[in-house]
């Protein structure tokens, strides 16, 4: 376990959750001693009010991962194919091989963006799931919106499409999908979310899909009985009413992400523009472990990639102790 020194392999926000966020936790406490609900209906009906939809298009589970989990449990086993970028999320070819589906891998672009005409052309008979992660993880690059609904078309409607919205909590509106528009028109679709990434509630494992009712019932039916925490449900609830705060530092995180980057190129380097609460830093394999392996000697802990290194966004010390390292490693 690192305690020490700047931790930014994980895409942890650098900070706790908002004061009211931690007041409401604490007198939850009180009820530990309480089971939550059976099944998660509550925490589904809280983010499917928040969102303005029905209930019924609202799974919850264990972060997103336990999310994912339940996707490929239902649409990827039994040898299924499963079309992804590489790199992607580890969630996704890892929790695919758990579930015994196969991964079936694209590279991506050589500025750092999934390859969607190339993921289309994977797809075969044997496909039962399509993933596209936007903004993307490692690389942070955005899918235009008409690019990403170009790709729905071409995409059998009989093959379920993951869009992976871990980070959109760091995307301006105006360059998100429209989530419903889309589903309305894509009932294939599921749009998965997380609270640990904007809202900073990674311990407490809280991730969510939205689609349509038949295949969110399809992935309920795998949900663990009382498995999730009561303290999810309470910390949802206290961020929503904390969301402007939630807000401000999220923009906060743009700002330093943005000095980040541009630290990063003023040194000759390549970092695509990112979307997320990261940047990628674009090296060839023996490059990348050499950065690396400075910033670890440094206590900064990063992830690696054969392409690149993923900083996570910390705050300013951090960004400093990136700068001056790499800068000590590329000059």
């Amino acid at each position: 376990m690192i305690t020490a020194g700047h931790r930014l392999q994980l895409n942890e926000l650098p900070f706790g959750p908002p004061p009211s966020v931690r007041e409401a936790l604490s007198r939850a406490l009180a009820s530990a001693n309480r089971y939550p609900e059976f099944l998660p209906a509550r925490l589904s009906r809280l983010i499917a009010e928040r969102l303005g939809c029905e209930p019924d298009r609202i799974v919850v589970g264990a972060g997103a991962t336990g999310v994912i989990m339940h996707i490929v449990q239902e649409f990827g086993s039994g040898a299924a194919e499963v079309v992804m970028a590489t790199p992607t999320f580890d969630g996704f070819p890892i929790l695919t091989g758990m579930a015994g589906g196969r991964p079936v891998t694209v590279s991506l672009t050589g500025d750092g963006r999934q390859d969607l005409a190339a993921m289309a052309a994977a797809v075969t008979e044997r496909t039962r799931l399509v993933v596209v992660c936007s903004p993307h993880n490692p690389t942070g690059t955005l899918v235009p919106p008409a690019d990403f609904e170009d790709f729905l078309r071409a995409i059998p409607a009989s093959i379920t499409v993951v869009l992976d919205e871990a980070y959109v909590d760091f995307v301006a509106e105006a360059e998100r999908v429209d989530v419903f528009a889309l589903l309305d028109r894509h009932p294939n679709l599921l749009v998965l979310r997380t609270f640990s990434k904007g809202y900073g509630l990674a311990a407490l494992r809280v991730g969510y899909a939205v689609g349509d009712p038949e295949l969110i019932e399809r992935i309920a039916r795998w949900q663990l009985p009382f498995g999730m925490t009561a303290l999810a449900e309470v910390a949802v609830r206290a961020c929503y009413e904390a969301e402007a705060e939630i807000e401000a530092r999220i923009a906060v995180l743009g700002e330093h992400r943005d000095r980040l980057t541009t630290g990063l190129r003023e040194l000759g380097l390549c970092v695509p523009d990112s979307y997320a609460n990261f940047s990628y830093l674009t090296l060839p394999g023996p490059d990348a472990e050499r950065v690396a392996t400075a910033l670890a000697g440094a206590d900064i802990h990063v992830k690696t990639y054969p392409t690149g290194i993923r900083i996570t966004v910390g705050d300013r010390a951090a960004t400093d102790a990136v700068l001056a390292t790499v800068r000590s490693t590329v000059q």
